[in-house]
């Protein structure tokens, strides 16, 4: 499915606990795999309406990792493979987000 039929059924939203059982949604832009071990999702915040107003969102890129049958989304803590999956999810989407980076 491409990203402008996902699109037509509207976003697809995730709901992630952080480590104070607080849940946060976020929505799913993009997912990208290179191997088995190697596949990565980018998300944004969901935000209201007065939040976006104020800030323009920002682009989480997380690692999956399989246990078993469980998949969990953790940090990608190295920073070459980090900037080499950002590179790739911001050429994805660049004709649907404008970007900025930051320094």
């Amino acid at each position: 499915m491409s990203f402008d039929e996902e699109m037509e059924y509207g976003p697809d939203i995730l709901t992630l606990q952080d480590e104070d059982g607080v849940d946060h949604e976020f929505e799913v832009l993009d997912t990208y795999e290179e191997d088995d071990d190697h596949r990565y999702i980018a998300v944004v915040p969901v935000e209201d309406e007065a939040a976006l107003e104020e800030d323009d969102g920002e682009l989480i890129v997380l690692k999956i990792q399989a246990e078993g049958e469980e998949e969990f989304l953790i940090a990608i803590e190295d920073e070459d493979e980090f900037d080499k999956v950002s590179a790739i999810f911001m050429d994805h989407l660049k004709d649907y987000y404008d970007f900025t980076e930051e320094d």
